[in-house]
C-alpha cells in the first residue's frame, strides 16, 4: 500500500503507529471538485391541448443537473446540464402565466460578460425544441444515416465535435404547449398560440432566464429553424423594445414571407438541385459544382422562367425546353403543370417531388430532396401531412424520438409521469397568425382568412434600430419547404435601405436540406460560419464596448448569392 508521501513526512512511523496511519491522522482531507447530480422527477400533468393549463400550485422552477464534459477542438470543456422549468410573468401585473420547459448546457468557470448566450427553438409553430437540440450543436447529438432511412433500434449518441458550446451556453426553448410546457390557469396553451403571443412569452422567458441566472450581461443570439426564423423577427424586434439588444441571429431555412410560399420563382432552383443529385438534369455537360449551378438556375428563375409564368399558355419552347433540362421533368408534363414548379395536387403531393422519379416508385423528401421513399401501392396514399410521413421524417423520427427519451431520463436524469409533445398539430391547427409589425400595420391573415404573415419587415425594423445587430441566414439546398433562393428574394426586398446596416446581413448554403446538421459535412461547414459569426462579434473591441452599454454587436459581409440585391 503507498501512503501520501506528503503526509508521511510529518512524522517518523513507529511500530506502535504506521506511516500510513500517521499519515491518515496528519494529513489533512482531500477535496474532490466532483460535483454530484441532481435528478428530478416531475409528477405535474402538462396537458397539450389548447384549453389545458397546470394549476398556480405547481408552477415550480424545480430542475435536474447533471455534470458532464465534452472535447471540441481538441479542447475539454466541462460542461452542467440544467433540465426544467422557468415561470414567465405577465409584464403588466406579474402573474405567473406559463411554466416552460428548457434543456441548457453551460461551460462551467465562465464569466457572464465573456460568455454568450444562444438560445435555439425550433419552428411549426407547434414543434418543440428537441430536433434542433439532437441534431445541430448541443453537446451530444444523435447518430442517423442521412440521407438514407436510419434503421430501427438500438440507435446511437455521440458526443458532438461540431458542438457549438466552444463558443456559447446554449439554452434550447420548448414554447407553451410543446415538450411540458404548458400554461398556468387561469390562462389556457390557446392564449399563447399565436404570432405575437409566442413572441411575448419566449421574450418573458429569456428575460426570467437572465435574471435567475445572472446572465444579463452576456453576449445574446438567437438561433430559430423553419417558423422559429419568422418567431426569431418578431421576437428580436419585442426584445429590442425590453430593453434586450441582440448580438447576432442564426435563421435557419427561413419562412419571412408566408405570401410568397409556393412561389415557383424561388422554388425552382431547389427543384434544378434534386434533379441534379439524382441525376435527373437534361444539362450537357452535367454541372460539377452544385453552387454554382445553382446561381445560374436562379438568373434564368428570375428572368425567363418569371416572364413564362406570367406569359402562360402563351409560352416560348426554348424557355420551356430549358425549364426541361433544369428539372428532369419533360415538357408536356411542365405544360400540364402550367409550368409551376412547385404546385400541389388535391391531397397536398407535391407535384415535383412525387414525378421526378415516379419511374422507380419513389417521392422525394419535402424537407431534404436527397432522401427517397416508396410511392406506390397504399404508401402512395397516405396523408403527406399527417404526422412524419414525409420521407425525409420518416428516415429520422425512429431515432429522434427513442434517443431523446433515453436521453432525457437516463443521462439528463429528468423524468415526468406527462407524455413529450415534440410536434403540436392543435397548437398549429389554432395558431393565431395575426401580427402587428413595428409600424403598427397588420401583417398575419387577410380579410378571407389566409396566412400573408410577413416577418422580414421586423428583421429589418430591428437591424436599423440595433445597427451592430448580426444576421447569418443559413439554408439548405435541397430544402423544398422553405427554398433557400425564397429566402434570399425575401432578405433582398426587406425594407432595408441603408447600405451600411445590409452588410451585417449574411447567407451561406449547404449540400443538405431543412435540417441543415442532419449532414455531416454540412453541419460543420455551418458550425465554422458560426463560429466565425461570433468570434467576430466578441473580437470587435469597439462593438464590445456598445455590448456594455447597449448590448449591441458586431457585423459581417455577404457571400454567394448575396441578399444584399
Amino acid at each position: 500500500m503507498n501512503s501520501d508521501p506528503l503526509a508521511a513526512s510529518d512524522k517518523p512511523s513507529s511500530a506502535e503507529e504506521p506511516a500510513t496511519a500517521a499519515a491518515a491522522k496528519k494529513a489533512p482531507k482531500k477535496t474532490t471538485t466532483a460535483k454530484k447530480d441532481q435528478p428530478y422527477f416531475d409528477p405535474v400533468a402538462y396537458g397539450n391541448g389548447p384549453d389545458d393549463a397546470i394549476a398556480a400550485t405547481e408552477a415550480d422552477e424545480n430542475a435536474a443537473i447533471t455534470h458532464h464534459s465534452v472535447t471540441i477542438g481538441g479542447a475539454k470543456i466541462a460542461y452542467t446540464a440544467t433540465v426544467g422549468h422557468l415561470v414567465t410573468v405577465d409584464p403588466s401585473s406579474s402573474k405567473p402565466t406559463a411554466k416552460m420547459f428548457y434543456v441548457a448546457f453551460t461551460k462551467d468557470g465562465a464569466k457572464e460578460e465573456a460568455r454568450p448566450l444562444t438560445f435555439f427553438y425550433n419552428g411549426g409553430p407547434g414543434s418543440s425544441a428537441v430536433f434542433v437540440l439532437l441534431g445541430s450543436f448541443a453537446p451530444r447529438r444523435i447518430k442517423t444515416a442521412m440521407p438514407g432511412f436510419t434503421p430501427p433500434a438500438p440507435y446511437q449518441m455521440e458526443d458532438n465535435p461540431d458542438s457549438l458550446l466552444d463558443r456559447s451556453d446554449l439554452i434550447f426553448i420548448n414554447p407553451v404547449g410543446t415538450g411540458y410546457s404548458a400554461a398556468i390557469a387561469p390562462n389556457k396553451n390557446r392564449d399563447f398560440w399565436g404570432v405575437d403571443e409566442d413572441a411575448a412569452s419566449i421574450a418573458q422567458f429569456i428575460k426570467r432566464y437572465l435574471t435567475k441566472n445572472n446572465r444579463w450581461n452576456s453576449p445574446k443570439f438567437l438561433f430559430g429553424e423553419s417558423y422559429g426564423t419568422a418567431r426569431s423577427c418578431v421576437l428580436a424586434y419585442k426584445l429590442h423594445e425590453d430593453g434586450i439588444d441582440l448580438n447576432g441571429v442564426t435563421l435557419q431555412s427561413s419562412i419571412l414571407d408566408y405570401r410568397q410560399a409556393g412561389n415557383p420563382v424561388g422554388a425552382l432552383p431547389t427543384a434544378a438541385a434534386d434533379a441534379w443529385y439524382h441525376k435527373k438534369l437534361g444539362v450537357h455537360p452535367t454541372p460539377t459544382n452544385l453552387l454554382n449551378f445553382a446561381e445560374e438556375v436562379a438568373e434564368f428563375s428570375r428572368t425567363d422562367y418569371l416572364n413564362a409564368l406570367r406569359k402562360f399558355p402563351q409560352t416560348d419552347d426554348e424557355v420551356v425546353e430549358k425549364l426541361s433540362e433544369y428539372t428532369g421533368i419533360d415538357k408536356a408534363t411542365l405544360l400540364a403543370w402550367s409550368l409551376d414548379i412547385a404546385a400541389y395536387d388535391s391531397r397536398g403531393n407535391s407535384l415535383f417531388l412525387t414525378t421526378l422519379l415516379k419511374a422507380k416508385g419513389e417521392s422525394l423528401g419535402a424537407y431534404d430532396g436527397r432522401v427517397t421513399a416508396i410511392s406506390t401501392g397504399i404508401a402512395g396514399k397516405i396523408d403527406p401531412n399527417s404526422g412524419g410521413n414525409d420521407p425525409t421524417m420518416t428516415a429520422v423520427s425512429g431515432v429522434y424520438t427513442t434517443m431523446w427519451n433515453s436521453y432525457l431520463n437516463e443521462h439528463l436524469k429528468f423524468t415526468s409521469t406527462s407524455s413529450f409533445t415534440d410536434l403540436n398539430d392543435q397548437a398549429f391547427l389554432n395558431w393565431n397568425f395575426k401580427h402587428t409589425d413595428p409600424t403598427g400595420a397588420q401583417k398575419g391573415v387577410d380579410s378571407k382568412g389566409n396566412i400573408i404573415l410577413y416577418t422580414a419587415g421586423d428583421l429589418a425594423a430591428v437591424m436599423a434600430l440595433n445597427v451592430d445587430l448580426k444576421v447569418l441566414a443559413a439554408n439548405g439546398m435541397y430544402d423544398f419547404v422553405t427554398p433557400f433562393y425564397q429566402t434570399i428574394i425575401d432578405l433582398q426586398q426587406m425594407p432595408l435601405i441603408d447600405k451600411t446596416v445590409r452588410q451585417n446581413l449574411s447567407a451561406t448554403f449547404y449540400p443538405s436540406g431543412h435540417m441543415v446538421y442532419l449532414d455531416g459535412g454540412s453541419r460543420t461547414q455551418l458550425k465554422a460560419d458560426l463560429a466565425r459569426m461570433y468570434d467576430d462579434a466578441t473580437a470587435n473591441h469597439a462593438a464590445m464596448g456598445r455590448i456594455i452599454a447597449l448590448q449591441k454587436v458586431t457585423a459581417d459581409k455577404l457571400g454567394a448569392l448575396s441578399p444584399v440585391g
